[in-house]
């Protein structure tokens, strides 16, 4: 445990953006699984809302930095591959 004033703090901030940051990977990762089981079920038009529910949860994660740009990109795209690939 740190001894200085300032590290203390340090350590309270962290862990406070760190809980931040769970929470966030959580809803967009629950956004996800929701979405997936919407395809596996056939379940279409649920499917398309939780597809956009979803791009936009990756975004607002993107936006806050819990993951990077590229990667946001990459999950989205297989998103869209599923749901595509599922419509046809």
């Amino acid at each position: 445990m740190p001894n200085i004033k300032s590290a203390k703090k340090r350590v309270k901030v962290i862990e406070k953006k760190t809980l931040n940051n769970n929470m966030i990977k959580s809803a967009y990762k629950t956004a996800v699984k929701k979405f997936e089981q919407a395809i596996e079920a056939g379940n279409m038009e649920e499917a398309k809302t939780l597809f956009s529910e979803a791009t936009r949860k990756i975004d607002q994660a993107c936006t806050k930095g819990v993951i990077v740009k590229n990667t946001a990109a990459r999950k989205k795209s297989s998103l869209s591959k599923k749901l595509n690939s599922a419509i046809a």
